[in-house]
């Protein structure tokens, strides 16, 4: 009985310092999960994309052989990513570049000197490690501009806990939109940390997300017509080919990098 009693006493003790441990790990996942989390500042947001461009804001005009995009870009809020693509674009770097994804009418990929979407050898590898900017003013709604991840360093802590540092590089995320059903917008407005970003959506389209998980870089104010069909392409999947890859050929012709001007954008309008 005796032997028998201290089993039952160490499978007690066992169980007891297993059932702590696990404790431990979950509050301390918690944290690190919370800790990560963005918080949204209702008082200070401002959805800067909804908004029309200013007299002097950075603008990009990218030439697709699908049509013309031009999009604000916001060095404000992402200084680092925004240096970035203005010094590859006005090197030249995105002139005759493929658009090397497209989603379902969700989103489309570009911006890669490969047909596949994968870097060329000898490419800069500096270009690729910008490390991701997130801020509470920017979301991938419809027309957003992102820039994509390129890979994450993960010291111990984050393996087991999550997070890490992002880096994001030189190829492009152009975003669409989701199709918003009556049971999106519902849990869209419950889950959300705040119910304007969610009504933006709503209103305005785009992927939820892909909210804070990729720096966004610009939002395009004309062009959006170009923006579905890059997202609508017919595409297909070749030998090792990580990505949905159009059948035919699409690309980007060049990127100027401009200041936007009202009066000029008006009379180009009012050309066309």
């Amino acid at each position: 009985m005796g032997k028998n009693k201290n089993v039952v006493k160490i499978v007690v003790i066992f169980t007891s310092v297993t059932a702590l441990i696990t404790l431990i790990f979950m509050l301390i996942s918690t944290y690190f999960s919370q800790k990560d989390r963005m918080v949204i500042d209702g008082d200070t947001l401002q959805l800067v994309q909804l908004e029309e461009p200013e007299e002097g804001d950075p603008i990009a005009v990218i030439e697709t052989s699908l049509g013309q995009m031009r999009m604000v870009l916001y060095p404000e809020y992402a200084p680092a990513s925004v240096a970035n693509f203005i010094e590859l674009a006005e090197s030249g770097y995105y002139d005759d570049t493929y658009v090397f994804h497209s989603e379902d009418g969700v989103y489309s990929a570009m911006g890669s000197k490969l047909k596949n979407g994968t870097m060329p050898d000898g490419y800069d590898k500096s270009k690729e490690l910008i490390q991701r900017e997130l801020h509470q003013n920017l979301w991938p709604f419809k027309g957003a501009v992102c820039s994509l991840n390129t890979t994450v360093d993960r010291g111990l802590k984050e393996m087991f806990f999550g997070g890490g540092t992002y880096y994001c590089g030189s190829r492009l995320a152009v975003i669409n939109s989701i199709e918003f059903t009556d049971e999106i917008k519902t849990e869209l407005l419950q889950v959300s940390g705040s119910e304007a970003v969610a009504e933006a959506f709503i209103k305005n389209g785009g992927i939820p997300n892909f909210s804070q998980q990729m720096t966004v870089i610009g939002q395009i104010y004309e062009g959006l017509d170009v923006v579905e069909a890059l997202a609508s392409l017919e595409t297909e999947f070749s030998e090792n080919d990580t990505y949905k890859i159009p059948k035919d050929d699409v690309k980007i012709i060049s990127v100027e990098i401009g200041e936007y001007e009202k009066e000029n954008e008006s009379s180009e309008n009012t050309e066309k």
